[in-house]
């Protein structure tokens, strides 16, 4: 994660600071990556993301800036966004929820995911820890 941002692929930031960097609008990827020992692939999207950003450019002609949180700030950010799997890539576009690339992917995948994420417009992001019982289902345990 340190490499990426010490490359100049990604900044830093937390809770306090995301929604200043998002100001500046444009296409945006928050690398979540949590623990790398618990989610060994983290370190895979890091690498990719740059590829990523590059794809955007290139193919697509759209620039994507790209952040990573602080490890305390990383959980937070994952509830505001809906985000629930690790790792993520939250793709935000000025400042609004856009969506969620889950997990590694093979090349293909995050191509067309790109262009996915590059062709739809800002939505609500999804919401986090409040489950819904199903119609008709019982209060109680199963």
């Amino acid at each position: 994660m340190q490499r990426l941002i010490d490359d100049g692929h990604a900044v830093l930031v937390d809770e306090r600071t995301l929604d200043e960097w998002l100001a500046d609008s444009g296409e945006c990827v928050v690398l979540l990556a949590g623990d790398p020992v618990r989610f060994p692939e983290s370190l895979d999207v890091a690498v990719v993301l740059p590829e990523l950003a590059r794809l955007a450019a290139g193919r697509f002609g759209r620039a994507l800036r790209a952040a990573v949180p602080t490890r305390e700030s990383e959980d937070a950010i994952a509830r505001r966004f809906g985000s629930q799997r690790w790792p993520a890539l939250l793709w935000l576009r000025d400042g609004g929820y856009v969506t969620t690339l889950a997990g590694m992917m093979d090349w293909d995948d995050y191509v067309a995911n790109v262009g996915y994420a590059l062709a739809q417009p800002i939505t609500r992001a999804p919401s986090v820890g409040i489950p819904l019982n199903a119609a008709g289902a019982s209060a109680g345990c199963h």
